[in-house]
């Protein structure tokens, strides 16, 4: 039954409100609850969640002209039940506006005294006669207020991003940003080809499309069976990756037999990566300071049949304990960032971030950079990447590190590797993808090179 999709759209909504867990892992700890689920309701729960998140400052600006109640005054569990019906009102037609509200109605029961339960009722009858003939702003003279409500995009966001690109570029992003992505997928070379891989997963997508610029790629629509259901994950013939996190890997350009430090691994998706492109040969520390990550990616190596990987439990805030000068031949940082250049696949984003994150971000990555320099062998290289649109994440941490760093240059090398689309490189060497121009999650690359003298 819907209902039970929407109750937990409903814990996730408000667990997210209440904790420092990431979305996806909200998700998943809802889904394992509740098993087994059917798939159309897995499907419908993070269908809801995505979509109120998305559309969260639109469905405020809504609900704010339908209730006297200020949304900022509204008890958050009470407002995200609202959320909830307002969106399948406004942009889930196949769903009954009666389902909506009626179910709505029942989740307010459940914890709300009738007064409220009463006003939930109110707001989304008002909605159903009234939502759709507001008239969303669209002022000349404040376009930056109304990108933010009709793209729904903080405030903060859309003005950096005007006066960086313009309006009418921001508004391409913003819209971007709020269109459903494909599933990508990476094929792992280590075990089957590609055209074999989409002959294995034809049964259970809609659609299958091969990436245009990683050979590697797969990109799925239209989802008949849960990814960690489907045959051909569990022989480990596939990761989940988007198409510029695979690019990453080809930027850093690991060789068979190196030595290679992944330094900030996570849950290991660009760590299997270049176990791939190594051919299985060689060192990979992997190396994060979460032990559940840790213990996740080693499950992935295990499943994806790589053997070159050792994990290392460390943070690079504290001292290493050892003498590795000189250890590694390329090192690759995948930096803590802001994240928002991949708004579009994880919408919470847009509300959990504030402007002055960057600057402690930044901080952030320009000490990780500098604690990795020394242990680039010479001739070596060192990745740096973050999935952030902002400069003050991408070049402004690379042109401090330059400063401060006078045997490391950026390495042009990289601009050719694997086929990538020269376009998505600049003069001087820098990768950057942009969700509207290149239907993939912004990126920031450089690849360092440690000069031999």
């Amino acid at each position: 039954m819907a209902a039970i999709a929407r109750r937990i759209a409903l814990c996730v909504l408000s667990s997210l409100n209440d904790s420092n867990v990431t979305l996806d892992r909200l998700l998943t700890q809802a889904f394992e609850k509740r098993h087994p689920l059917r798939q159309r309701d897995r499907a419908l729960a993070t269908e809801l969640v995505l979509g109120v998140l998305r559309w969260r400052a639109r469905l405020d600006w809504v609900i704010h002209r339908l209730s006297k109640t200020p949304v900022d005054k509204m008890d958050p569990r009470i407002l995200d039940i609202v959320r909830l019906g307002l969106y399948q009102i406004l942009f889930l037609s196949r769903i009954p506006v009666s389902a909506a509200v009626n179910d709505s109605v029942e989740l307010a029961k459940e914890k709300a005294p009738v007064w409220v339960v009463r006003f939930v009722n109110a707001v989304l009858r008002s909605a159903v006669r009234r939502a759709r003939q507001l008239e969303l702003p669209d002022d000349p003279h404040d376009p930056v207020a109304a990108i933010a409500i009709r793209e729904s995009h903080p405030r903060w966001m859309v003005k950096r991003w005007v006066e960086r690109m313009g309006i009418e570029e921001t508004r391409r992003l913003c819209k971007t940003n709020n269109q459903i992505p494909p599933v990508t997928v990476r094929v792992n070379t280590l075990k089957v080809s590609r055209e074999r891989l989409l002959g294995s997963l034809a049964a259970h997508v809609k659609d299958i499309a091969r990436t245009g610029s990683c050979p590697d790629g797969l990109a799925l629509r239209g989802l008949k069976r849960a990814i960690a259901e489907m045959p051909a994950f569990q022989q480990g013939w596939f990761q989940v990756q988007d198409e510029a996190a695979q690019l990453i890997s080809y930027i850093l350009g690991p060789r068979p037999g190196e030595t290679v430090l992944d330094a900030c691994a996570g849950l290991g998706g660009k760590t299997g990566h270049v176990a791939q492109l190594m051919k299985n040969s060689g060192v990979i520390k992997a190396m994060d300071r979460q032990v559940w990550k840790l213990q996740s990616l080693d499950a992935s190596m295990t499943r994806l049949g790589v053997s070159s990987v050792i994990t290392w439990h460390h943070d690079l805030c504290e001292p290493a304990g050892e003498d590795l000068a000189g250890t590694f031949d390329r090192i690759l940082l995948d930096a803590p960032c802001s994240g928002l250049g991949v708004v579009r696949r994880h919408p919470d984003i847009k509300w959990g971030k504030r402007e002055d994150d960057l600057t402690r971000l930044q901080r952030k990555q320009r000490h990780l950079l500098a604690a990795l320099a020394p242990w680039v062998k010479r001739g070596g290289c060192l990745v740096y990447c973050v999935c952030s649109l902002e400069p003050e994440e991408g070049e402004g941490v690379v042109e401090d590190f330059l400063k401060s760093q006078s045997d490391f240059v950026i390495d042009c090398s990289s601009t050719g590797l694997a086929g990538i689309d020269e376009r998505l490189f600049d003069g001087s060497g820098i990768f950057r993808s942009l969700p509207h121009k290149h239907d993939m999650d912004g990126f920031f690359a450089v690849r360092l090179k440690r000069v031999v003298a």
